[in-house]
This record gives C-alpha cells, structure tokens and sequence, in this order.
C-alpha cells in the first residue's frame, strides 16, 4: 500500500501543476518559469511511475496522449447540440427581435448578451464531481463521437473543476458547451514549423483543430497547438446562474477559459452596435471568428420561446459582412444545367477568402459579364456571400496591362454541340437538346423523381451510373433496360437488378401530368404540368398547341408558353415522345388528372417547411386541385398553414394570429373527411 504522504505529495503537486496549466494557457499569466513548471511535473512523473496506482484521471500527466483507438464510439448528449439562425444584416437581426416579440412580449423588455460566433469545432464536456469524465463532438446534435483522450491533450481544458483558487461549490454532475480552436498566432507558427518540416500545412485553424481532434492516435493531437473557450452549460444543477451573461462569469470562476470579447446589452440597437464594432476589427481577434452570437439573456425566456426546427429562437447568429479579396480571372467555363441553362463560371487564380481556398466561382449569367465588362487576364474582386458562396464583383480596370482578352458568348452547346438558344427577353441561354450528354443525368434524376414519374430507388448516383455505362442515351431507355444491362454495374445483384426493373415497369400506369412535368420542360412543374394534361387531355394534343392556346391558360405567360413550343419544336424531342409512347408509356384521356370537388372552395393554405413525403410543388398542387389556393404569407385571413419541418417564420406568425396549423398527415386527413 502506498504511503500517506506519497499520495499526498501527489494530489498537492497535481493541484499546483492544474493551477499554473490554468495560469499559462487560460489566463496567459504565469506566476512561475516554465523550469519552475517542468520541475513539478518531473517530480509528479516520477511518484506516478513508481507507484501507478495513484494515476487518477485528472492528472496533468494524462494529457500526452495514449494508444491509438480503433474507432471513435458514438455517445448520446443529455440534450440536444443546437445550431443557430442566421442573420446577415442588421435588419435580418431586427426581423427576427419582431418575430420573437410577437411570440412572448417578455422579449421586448430584455437584454442581451454578444458573444463571439467561434469558427472551431464544437466540444461537449461531462464533468463528475468536479472530474472530467469524457468530451465529445457535436455530430449530429443528438449523437456525437468520443475524443475523451484527445480532448485531454488541450492544455487548456480544465480536468478538475473548480481551480485550487476558487471556493465555488461544483455541481454533481456539469456538462459544458464550448468550441475547440487554434489561435491565430500559434497557427501562423505551425504551419511554419511544419512546412520546415516538410510537412503538409492547413489552409486555415478550423480545418487544423477539426483534423486534429478527430485523430484515433492521440499523441497527434497532443502535437497540435489546440485551445479552448466555453460559454454554456448543456446540463447542471439547479443553482446555476439564471442569465446567459451569469453563465460566462460562473464558467471562468470554474476554470474554464471564456471568450474575452462578450458584452451584455441593455437593448437591441447596442446589441447590433457591438456585433457592428466587433466585425471591424474581426482581423484583430487572437481567434478566427465569422460572426457574432445574440443572445437573449435571461435563459429562462430563451428557453420559453422554443425552437424553429432545430434553432433555439432565443438566440441569432449575426454573420460578419463577407471578406472580399482579389485575384486574376485566367478563363470563363460554362456549367450545362438540367433544363439546358448555360451558366458562365469564373476560373481564377486560387486565393484564400474566409478561411477557404477558392479556384472558381460564379459569374451569374452572360449579361453580367458583359455589364461588367468583364475580360479574360482581368484583376477581378471575388467575394465570398454569406461566407459561403464565392462570386466575382467585377473587374479591377486600374489594374489592366492591355492584353486582356474580351469574352465571346459561345454559340453551341459545349456538350453536344447544338446551336444555343436566348428567348427574347430573357437573360438566360439555353441548350435545348433533351438528350445533351451533360443534361442526361440531371434530367434521368427529375425523371425518377417524386414528383414526376416517381422511380423507387432511382436517384442521381444509379441515373449516374446508367448514363456513364452507355445503357442510356435519353429517359425513354430506362423501359428498354434488362437485368442483364443492370447486372454490369457495381453494386447491383439479381434482386437489386430485379426491384429497379420492376420500379420502372410500374411507372407507364401514371398520370399525364407527371410524364409533362417529367419531361423537364423549362418552367414546367407540377402546377402547370396538372393544367396542361386538364386542357390538352394527351400529349398528341399537347404537341400540337400553339402558343396562342398555351398562353391562354391561367398560369402560363409568354416566356413558358414559347418555352413548351421550342420544346416540342425540336426533333430530338419528339423522338423522345415517340420512344416513350412505343414503351408503353403514353396516357390518355381518361388517365390524366383527375379533379376532385372544390372542397376547399374559398379556402387559402400557406406552406411553410419540409414536409415528409410531399414536396412543396406537390403539396401545392393537391390543395389546388380540390379548390383551395395557396399564398406565400400568413394573414389573419389564411385558412390553413401546412407546415413541415424547419418550417420558419410563417409558423411564428400563424401561432401568433390564431391560425390553424396542419401538418401532412392531417392535411391529408381533412381531405378524406371533407370527401366523404
């Protein structure tokens, strides 16, 4: 047995050792030299070594790393790890201060706390008795993985709570939110060490911390300069302070380390003033940071107000204005959509905008290119929307040398060599071509789809490897496939070959509307697919329309009626149709839409959110059919709204003016009851 005073020089030193960890990388003020400090760790390293059975999980001695792992075990948070919503302007944060307001007037008498929007990896912390017990990822909210070893290597991670300074009473049981993440500073200083090294670098801290936590062997993330800051507690006793800006103070009097920059605000204008001040000087943070969080303060109201799917209403993310850089345009490609557009994109130089490297982005449409005057060797401004997609600006023309080269709008289709069409109009340019190679997958996958011919268990990756395979050169060669043709491909066996075979075959039972929405005529969808095959009744008739007949029908202007007719113009087309029709596939009158009584006569839905099995085009048109209509915001008149998940701020509006809120499953009960 070990004697008293071993064990009892142990626990001291591990407790002046904890203390001056949390002196040096928490607080950045060091009371001792680091000889000082090594001294006391040697002399720990040397009892623990003598006498293992001493080690306890807290000490300072644990944090080096152990074995690799096989696997990173999922484990359950004790609630769920909540994103937020985001604001990219002061009136979007305003916007959502007024929802909120309507919701419970407590809101507009509160204050706020702004933190810090941390750009590092999410961290839960479990603490027992004071000791920390195991960390993990966020994942995916409700389920996170085990990095308990690696998260022991950041130095700054208390692993006993509270500090040997603090007489603050620890709660039983402290689970703790926080973001792990590389300072600016000791990043800079690693990526210089390791490319000495030779070594690969990190485009930015995030990308290093996120790599580096996630590691089985946790001797390497022990190599990594990795820090911590907390700001909420997940799980706790009763006794923990009631407001946002309480937690921040109780977290750092525990020993955790806390983001210095947090303010708490009397109001929202000075909530938004500090968010403003703080993305000004965004570069001057020790941290990488994309924006700043508003919270209401008071954790009980917050807590009252709920969520909107998965983001808690009482607290925004207000995004920094996107950074924006410039860089050298070497080349303009275009992109070959699923209804024919032709998009321009830019090829650049690469350049790091946001903590990402960038080699292309968006250049909107021909137009633009021209407005701009945008050249091929230009200088151009690229800036990244939102922080995530990157678009040109325009060109710097200071910086021109006079050997730029003015873009020329290509005349065919750079995948199948057809002539390119641009309706009078309208900015877009088209390829209208239905078998186009580059539209072939995309238009096999709204083929397949729900809302159109509904394929079970066809979607992009299989219509990927059909189209890549040869087996199919339009839609129409889906009802020639056999189980031999399937069986080529990898992943497929008898059965699998079999089911998909039979999936096909079942599809030339359906309706006309689905095959006209399927066939993936520009501006045709649901909607206007079911108001062709009501007036048209087959698609013989269908082909045969003028414009002057598309245009008369409600729904249908100019630009879709001219549209329909190119479409069925093109000769390629109609072989499409032919090949169709000699599939089996071809319904007629009789087999079209069928239009139930106007049960919802008089009646307006709103839609709002992702519905289970319903797409919104579908939805739509099923309250269309039975005489309802459907609008894009709430009134005190609405009838009905159908929301699904992450349904927004049209459910906030609906609960505050009374209005009735369906889900799927009951709107499609209440037009059974009003059937019958």
């Amino acid at each position: 047995m070990v004697k008293k005073d071993i064990t009892d020089r142990a626990e001291e030193l591990r407790q002046q050792i904890n203390y001056h960890n949390y002196r040096y990388h928490v607080l950045n003020s060091p009371v001792i030299s680091d000889y000082e400090f090594d001294v006391l760790l040697r002399e720990l390293q040397a009892l623990e070594n003598e006498h293992p059975e001493i080690i306890t999980p807290d000490s300072p001695t644990q944090r080096v790393g152990g074995q690799p792992a096989e696997r990173f075990e999922r484990v359950p948070h004790p609630a769920p790890i909540l994103s937020l919503a985001n604001a990219y302007d002061a009136d979007e944060v305003r916007a959502w201060f007024e929802r909120i307001t309507k919701l419970d007037d407590r809101v507009a008498r509160t204050d706020f706390s702004v933190e810090p929007k941390l750009d590092g990896l999410t961290v839960v912390l479990h603490y027992e008795d004071g000791i920390f017990t195991m960390g993990s990822t966020r994942g995916d909210g409700e389920y996170g993985e085990d990095i308990t070893s690696n998260l022991k290597t950041v130095r700054s991670l208390p692993l006993r709570i509270p500090i040997s300074e603090s007489d603050i009473e620890v709660p039983r049981r402290l689970v703790v939110r926080g973001e792990a993440i590389i300072l600016r500073n000791a990043f800079e200083e690693m990526n210089k060490r390791l490319e000495q090294a030779g070594e690969r670098t990190y485009v930015n801290p995030r990308n290093a911390a996120s790599g580096a936590l996630r590691q089985l062997d946790s001797r390497l993330t022990a190599a990594r300069p990795i820090s911590l800051l907390c700001y909420a507690i997940i799980e706790g006793e009763d006794s923990q302070p009631s407001r946002q800006s309480e937690i921040i103070e109780y977290l750092k009097k525990m020993g955790f380390p806390v983001p210095e920059e947090t303010h708490q605000c009397e109001d929202l204008e000075r909530a938004i003033s500090v968010g403003d001040e703080i993305a000004r000087r965004r570069d001057k943070l020790p941290y990488e940071a994309d924006g700043v969080v508003i919270k209401i303060n008071d954790l009980e109201l917050a807590a009252d107000l709920g969520f909107v799917g998965k983001d808690p209403r009482g607290a925004i993310a207000y995004k920094f204005p996107a950074e924006v850089v410039t860089t050298v345009l070497q080349d303009i490609g275009v992109n070959v959509g699923r209804t024919g557009v032709i998009t321009p994109y830019a090829i650049l130089e690469p350049v790091e905008v946001g903590g990402v490297t960038v080699s292309q982005a968006t250049l909107h449409n021909f137009d633009f290119i021209e407005e701009k005057d945008i050249r091929i060797g230009d200088r151009v401004l690229l800036k990244r929307a939102g922080e995530v997609i990157p678009y040109v600006i325009g060109p710097v023309v200071e910086a021109r040398k006079g050997d730029e080269q003015p873009y020329t709008l290509p005349q065919r289709c750079p995948s199948c060599g057809e002539p390119l069409e641009q309706l009078a109009g309208e900015v877009a340019v088209y390829c209208v071509n239905a078998t186009c190679p580059a539209q072939l997958v995309r238009n096999v996958e709204h083929f397949a789809s729900r809302g159109a011919m509904d394929i079970e268990g066809l979607g992009i990756r299989i219509a990927r490897q059909l189209v890549e395979a040869g087996l199919i050169s339009d839609v129409a060669d889906l009802y020639q496939l056999t189980e031999d043709d399937l069986l080529t491909l990898e992943g497929f066996a008898e059965k699998k070959a079999d089911n998909l075979l039979q999936a096909i075959a079942t599809t030339r039972e359906r309706s006309l509307s689905r095959l006209i929405n399927a066939l993936g005529i520009r501006g045709v969808g649901v909607t206007v697919a079911a108001e062709l095959a009501r007036r048209f009744q087959n698609m013989e008739a269908l082909q045969a329309a003028t414009q002057e007949e598309l245009e008369g029908i409600e729904g249908i202007g100019p630009n879709i009626a001219a549209a329909i007719v190119d479409w069925m113009g093109q000769l390629s087309n109609r072989e499409l149709i032919k090949k169709l029709q000699s599939a089996g596939v071809w319904p007629t009158e009789g087999e079209g839409i069928r239009v139930a009584p106007g049960i919802f006569s008089g009646m307006t839905f709103v839609l709002t959110g992702k519905l289970p099995s319903l797409t919104r085009g579908e939805a739509k048109a099923l309250i269309e059919q039975h005489g309802g209509r459907v609008s894009g915001s709430v009134s005190r008149r609405t009838s009905y709204v159908v929301a699904g998940e992450s349904a927004g701020s049209k459910l906030d509006r609906a609960l505050a003016f009374g209005v009735p809120v369906l889900n799927e499953t009951s709107l499609l009960s209440l037009i059974e009851r009003k059937e019958t």
